[in-house]
């Protein structure tokens, strides 16, 4: 089984296409997608931004293609970063300069308490099929710790194994993270034939 992959995102990328090759389906990213316009960001929630995505670059897929929302919701500002993740800091802010004033926003905070949530929506030809929705619960780190990942990875701590995102490698990462438990839901819907 193939399907088609709406993302720029080369991180996010490399994790689906990971998570395909587990689970034995052919995750291709849409043809050069740089060059489509994208959709503005309008949602107000993941699911709507993942909707968004997903119908705009349906238009320009051979078949089903799907699209991410995902990011950071932390308790303490209220579900902050939210849908605004990858520009916390401001358009187009660099994951350093994102994480930087998650530290410094949390720097007085009681309770770190965090998640990381992915929604994916499928689409065809202008419709959305099926939505998913993955978290993993977490906490924030008062320093970053490890080289791996990317966004808020190295802040992102997982208590059941004692480490930072940023620590783990992307088979575990895949095995308990948001992306991989959206994805998962995903291509089990795809491969029971529901689409």
């Amino acid at each position: 089984m193939k399907i088609c992959c709406a993302t720029g995102n080369p991180g996010k990328l490399r994790e689906f296409q990971l998570a395909g090759r587990l689970l034995g389906i052919d995750i291709e990213p849409l043809a050069d997608i740089k060059a489509i316009p994208p959709p503005e960001e309008t949602g107000a929630t993941f699911e709507e931004n993942a909707r968004l995505k997903a119908v705009c670059y349906s238009a320009f897929a051979p078949g089903p293609i799907f699209a991410d929302d995902s990011g950071l919701e932390v308790d303490a500002l209220g579900g902050a970063p939210g849908v605004y993740s990858a520009r916390y800091a401001g358009e187009h802010a660099s994951d350093a300069a994102n994480n930087q004033l998650l530290l410094d926003r949390l720097a007085s905070a009681a309770s770190r308490a965090a998640r990381f949530v992915c929604v994916i929506a499928v689409a065809e030809k202008g419709i959305v099929t099926a939505t998913f929705r993955g978290t993993v619960e977490g906490e924030i780190l008062h320093a970053a710790r490890g080289p791996a990942g990317f966004g808020y990875d190295p802040l992102f701590f997982y208590p059941p194994l004692n480490a930072s995102f940023g620590e783990l490698d992307d088979h575990v990462k895949f095995g308990i993270s948001h992306r991989g438990n959206a994805l998962r839901a995903m291509l089990q819907y795809l491969s029971h034939g529901r689409r």
